[in-house]
């Protein structure tokens, strides 16, 4: 998905914090939980999360230099502040409306190695995340080279725009109320976690349908109309993360019964489920074990 060169990027969504830097806040053991059942996205290497918080001296700088979509479409991180600009406006208008949430932003962090965050310090090997103390999504861009590299993704714009859109949705659930679902501690194919990661994954696709619906504030979109291919990039992200995939690229046998958030299949046809039926097609907690 492409940026209209032309759009102006407001700026102020996304900030940048410097290694080992964070924010004052206090963790507890349920923090944590949240992040390995609800954000890590990767589904592997858990050791960067610890209990801990943050330097109360420390904080987050905006990220410079993004003033156009021609910014977003050729730096990555101008790619993200694009996204969530997008991403916002879909959710405080048509997405939310739809769902009958009071919306208002998350925060968004890019952070290089490791970083402090409310629900402990974090790693780049957790993954991309969404910490609900925080109401703050953490990433760190290099993820998507390990997204390309490690588990087959395309890697294109929108597979990468997927990933913030996937951690976004998991702010919705905050907001609906329905993120502390996933906080049960069973998995396996039909368990809360992955429900709720099916959910994202259903709301990104939603997000993604109505992405060029989004203007800047003279009334330029902000991005052109998605393509098949872009679709099917997005979608290679999708299946790169299923739990199924990334045993496989761990050399392991497939175990359903410990997965935390779905199948390749799965994640790929609630992203398409978002797409074709919007926000109010995902509700994944009422779904039949066999239509997940």
């Amino acid at each position: 998905m492409s940026f209209n060169d032309n759009a102006k990027l407001e700026g102020g969504k996304v900030s940048k914090r410097g290694r080992n830097v964070g924010i004052g806040a206090g963790v507890g053991g349920l923090g944590v939980i949240a992040v390995v059942l609800i954000g890590q996205f990767l589904g592997v290497d858990l050791s960067g999360l610890v209990g801990g918080g943050g330097s109360s001296s420390s904080s987050d700088e905006q990220i410079q230099g993004c003033e156009t979509g021609k910014d977003a479409n050729t730096n990555v991180e101008c790619r993200m502040e694009g996204a969530a600009e997008s991403l916002d406006a879909y959710w405080a208008g048509d997405g939310s409306a739809a769902l009958g949430v009071s919306y208002h932003s998350p925060a968004f962090s890019l952070f290089t190695d490791s970083t402090q965050t409310g629900c402990g310090n974090a790693t780049s090997a957790v993954g991309p995340f969404y910490c609900p103390p925080d109401e703050r999504i953490y990433l760190d861009t290099a993820f998507y080279d390990e997204l390309r590299d490690r588990f087959g993704s395309s890697g294109g714009p929108l597979a990468q725009m997927y990933v913030v859109a996937h951690e976004w949705g998991h702010h919705i659930q905050n907001l609906a109320g329905t993120l502390s679902k996933s906080q049960d501690g069973d998995t396996g194919p039909t368990s809360a976690s992955v429900r709720t990661e099916l959910q994202a994954d259903c709301f990104a696709g939603a997000w993604v349908a109505n992405a060029s619906t989004a203007k800047d504030a003279s009334g330029v979109p902000l991005l052109q109309p998605v393509t098949k291919d872009q679709i099917a990039d997005a979608l290679s992200a999708a299946a790169a993360v299923g739990d199924d995939r990334i045993q496989q690229s761990a050399g392991q046998g497939v175990n359903p019964e410990s997965w935390t958030h779905g199948s390749s299949a799965s994640r790929q046809k609630w992203f398409e489920a978002g797409f074709n039926g919007g926000p109010t097609a995902c509700d994944t907690f009422s779904a039949s074990g066999s239509a997940l």
